[in-house]
């Protein structure tokens, strides 16, 4: 894998994501969120995906349920569920996302 392929597609005070456009039919995504910040909350139409959290601990939220996620979680989500990440502890919280087609600038955010 060449590091050069990934780039930033979105960085502000809560988080920095990056992809990768080495793949025709998946995006790879890393998100490494700030303490006490939050993603924005999307869904998005068509596109099914996966997140794996590599360090710290946060908590998840799929559609209206919340739940713990932790190093080593492997959460999937479905198509069309709105989704979302919170850090609420003081140490970074890192994770993957791969997600099938390409990234959507219409994703719907809540």
């Amino acid at each position: 894998m060449n590091k050069s392929n990934w780039y930033v597609v979105k960085e502000d005070d809560r988080y920095v994501v990056l992809d990768n456009k080495e793949l025709n039919k998946l995006v790879p995504s890393i998100t490494k969120l700030n303490p006490h910040k939050a993603t924005s909350g999307h869904s998005h139409d068509g596109q099914e995906e996966v997140y794996v959290f590599t360090s710290g601990t946060g908590i998840m939220q799929i559609n209206d349920h919340k739940f713990e996620v932790n190093k080593g979680d492997v959460i999937p989500v479905p198509d069309g569920a709105f989704h979302r990440v919170f850090n609420e502890s003081d140490e970074l919280l890192e994770f993957a996302a791969v997600f099938n087609g390409e990234r959507h600038t219409e994703d719907k955010v809540k």
